[in-house]
């Protein structure tokens, strides 16, 4: 079968430069992280020199992945390189990182998000794609080939961008994939054990902290935990993530955030949705974005200003849907 045109666009972009820097967005999830270690390997396999570059560290569930001791973590950019590729990251910003516009150095964006933006000389966007690591999947075994440790960085950005196989866009091809990756080499009760059964004691604490403060008004379900929670808990900010899908899992409940007080009084907040509610929107109109049932955006303070914003957006959507 004749391959897309952007892939064969993507090779002969690569075939004509050397060195080439990885990144993805902040607070990198499992498909952030599981994509640029996959893409590195593959450009490894075609003979180009990659570095990786991400804002935050990997956090504690990802960090038994082959070959992640070769991220690098910066906040500035000054390498000389050829060109960025940038995986799961629907903008510039969101990279939390400085100086990748240099002029003169070309700009590839691979992404699947609802909120993808044509930012880059290069966009390749795929929102039907269940994964970036099912585009990254399409393009090696097009341009190189998929070796175990590639797979297993793979599979595990699938299982873990589709919620365990639970969000909407999950059909055939989904499993197909996850079956396709076992068979290259993937361990998938190993990888499963990894990601749901190593969480740090900090993880659970704050957990109980926002379950604390759960709230449920009809359709919609709200936690938070404050910067003092962070800290009686000692937890870091990876330790929030998926704490979210707590309160999304409950009977009844079709919208669902998780706010959290960052250190300069603003609150990050994490959305999810359940059939039809799209909270990409919601978050895009606060200056964020992300999936159709999973995304985040960034509040000011206080929390009871934070919260009256949010929980009046997502009535909103919910009564148009």
């Amino acid at each position: 079968m004749k391959p897309a045109s952007p892939i064969v666009e993507l090779l002969s972009l690569i075939q004509s430069r050397h060195r080439f820097l990885l990144v993805s967005h902040a607070r990198p999830d499992g498909d952030a992280i599981g994509s640029v270690l996959a893409f590195s390997m593959l450009l490894d396999q075609l003979g180009k020199h990659s570095e990786i570059v991400l804002a935050d560290r990997v956090p504690v569930i990802y960090r038994h992945l082959p070959q992640v001791s070769s991220i690098r973590h910066a906040a500035d950019i000054d390498g000389d390189y050829d060109a960025v590729i940038l995986l799961e990251c629907d903008s510039l910003e969101r990279t939390r990182l400085h100086g990748l516009d240099k002029p003169g150095r070309l700009l590839i964006n691979i992404d699947h998000h609802a909120s993808g933006k044509l930012f880059a000389d290069f966009n390749w966007i795929d929102t039907e794609a269940c994964a970036v690591a099912a585009m990254v999947y399409q393009f090696a075994c097009y341009a190189a080939s998929v070796t175990p440790a590639m797979a297993s960085c793979l599979y595990t950005a699938v299982l873990t961008d589709t919620g365990s196989f639970c969000y909407p866009g999950v059909d055939d091809s989904t499993f197909c994939l996850a079956q396709e990756l076992v068979r290259k080499g993937a361990n998938a009760p190993e990888i499963a054990r990894e990601i749901y059964f190593s969480n740090p004691v900090s993880k659970i604490r704050l957990l109980g902290a926002a379950l604390a403060n759960l709230n449920v008004e009809g359709p919609i379900a709200w936690a938070w935990v404050t910067q003092q929670d962070m800290n009686n808990t000692h937890a870091a900010e990876e330790d929030c993530e998926g704490v979210v899908n707590y309160a999304i899992g409950i009977a009844g409940v079709t919208a669902a955030v998780f706010l959290r007080e960052l250190p300069d009084g603003q609150w990050r907040l994490s959305l999810r949705s359940k059939g039809a509610l799209n909270v990409a929107r919601v978050a895009e109109s606060f200056g964020g974005g992300g999936h159709t049932n999973a995304s985040g955006c960034t509040l000011p303070g206080p929390l009871s200003a934070a919260a009256e914003r949010i929980l009046s957006a997502l009535s909103s959507a919910l009564n148009e849907c």
